[in-house]
């Protein structure tokens, strides 16, 4: 009998566009793999890859009390239901409540990914204190927690999470997805003709929801000095959905506003890696990441990524080698390092092919699979139960533990408050 996998995350999309080649991993390792969400319009995708899907429909990212209490009852009676080997939870609602439900209901393996800490030990004291306590609470229910970033290992290991049941995962993207071909290049043509920007033109991209967490209000406070400054010798696509009703999310009137500057909002789309083919620059002027996607992406398209210097975006970006960091919440830095990226064509270049390079080296996503597949074998075995057939690929997996960085290593810890 396959051991039952549960993938449990706020919304659908997540389980779509950032988990499915680990799923479709998982299933053809030997798990019968479930998901859990929100309900979404990405249900219908996860489904017809051969993934039943359990909605937990009060589940969301925004803070409500009655709401959570309601998604608590919810995936109690799920998991009750279900029954899985593995839960496998993403922070940061469903990380609390699953963690700690898993183990009450008496799941016998709970793990966690730490996509990102929604605080830094930078931020102030008031920031810091509710997220870090919830944070150590949740942890102390999983059998291990798997860390995007070696910044966030070492803060954990800080708030005394025992150090053997943290693990640095790192992200990754599929890279034969996210690659120069000819037949992007020929849909980059199309979406300049279709967008009126001439070819010789620098196209800014990004790529994100529309928050202002995303450093949106710095890019748009960018591009209205960079007007002034280069006239329209540039232009700027947003690929990206709208957050109506979300917190924090940016209003129908700043997009509009935006247009009239000349950005193009493209909105929601499948296909990204034909709009990364677009762009000769790519912005992330973030004030929170845990490792970011869609600046891996771009750097795998061979585009110089121009991103705040943040946890997150730095293990992405190597400034002046693969791209350029500025200030977190700083658009004159910001709108200095795109003025220099808009005139110099050769440094956009430059930039650009050894972000490829260590795209290829770092950011491949058989590497996260290999080491997650590991830590499951190796929790099922020491709890007796068996393992299934694993035809994974080991040659990725160099280190299932703490990956000894400048960033995590015990010496580097740092303390909760």
């Amino acid at each position: 009998m396959k051991p039952v996998l549960c993938h449990l995350t706020t919304s659908s999309v997540s389980l779509d566009w950032l988990l499915l080649p680990q799923l479709e991993a998982f299933a053809a390792q030997g798990y019968d793999v479930v998901t859990a969400s929100a309900p979404g319009d990405h249900v219908q995708a996860i489904t017809q890859r051969g993934f039943p899907h359990h909605p937990v429909r009060s589940l969301s990212r925004n803070m409500d009390l009655r709401a959570d209490a309601q998604a608590w009852r919810e995936l109690q009676g799920l998991l009750a239901a279900i029954r899985p080997a593995i839960l496998h939870t993403h922070n940061p609602k469903p990380g609390v409540l699953g963690r700690i439900l898993g183990r009450r209901v008496g799941v016998p393996i709970v793990v966690n990914t730490v996509h990102g800490l929604y605080a830094q030990p930078t931020d102030p004291l008031v920031r810091r204190l509710p997220v870090f306590a919830v944070e150590r609470v949740a942890a102390a229910f999983s059998h291990a927690e798997l860390v995007q970033n070696p910044e966030d290992v070492s803060t954990l290991i800080g708030l005394g999470v025992p150090r053997r049941r943290v693990h640095y995962l790192g992200n990754g993207i599929d890279l034969d997805r996210f690659r120069s071909s000819e037949s992007h290049h020929r849909n980059a043509r199309a979406l300049r003709r279709r967008l009126a920007i001439a070819p010789s033109t620098p196209v800014i991209g990004m790529i994100g929801r529309l928050v202002w967490e995303k450093g949106y209000r710095e890019l748009f406070e960018a591009v209205s000095t960079l007007r002034q400054r280069c006239g329209d010798a540039f232009a700027v696509v947003v690929v990206g959905p709208e957050e109506v009703g979300k917190d924090g999310a940016v209003g129908a009137g700043e997009i509009e506003a935006m247009r009239k500057l000349g950005i193009h909002f493209a909105g929601q789309r499948d296909d990204v890696e034909l709009w990364h083919e677009l762009f000769d620059i790519f912005v992330l002027p973030s004030h929170r990441e845990g490792f970011p996607r869609a600046a891996m992406e771009a750097s795998a398209m061979a585009t110089p990524v121009v991103a705040t210097d943040i946890r997150g975006c730095r293990q992405v970006v190597d400034d002046g080698r693969t791209g350029l960091l500025v200030p977190v919440r700083d658009s004159q830095a910001l709108a200095d390092a795109l003025e220099g990226l808009i005139w110099n064509r050769e440094h956009r270049t430059k930039l650009g092919e050894a972000a490829r390079r260590r795209a290829k080296t770092d950011f491949d996503q058989a590497r996260v699979i290999a080491r997650t597949a590991s830590v499951y074998r190796s929790l099922l075995d020491a709890r007796g139960i068996p393992v299934p057939e694993s035809p994974t690929t080991e040659r990725y997996i160099d280190s299932i533990d703490l990956v000894e960085t400048a960033a995590s290593k015990p010496a580097a810890a740092t303390p909760a408050a």
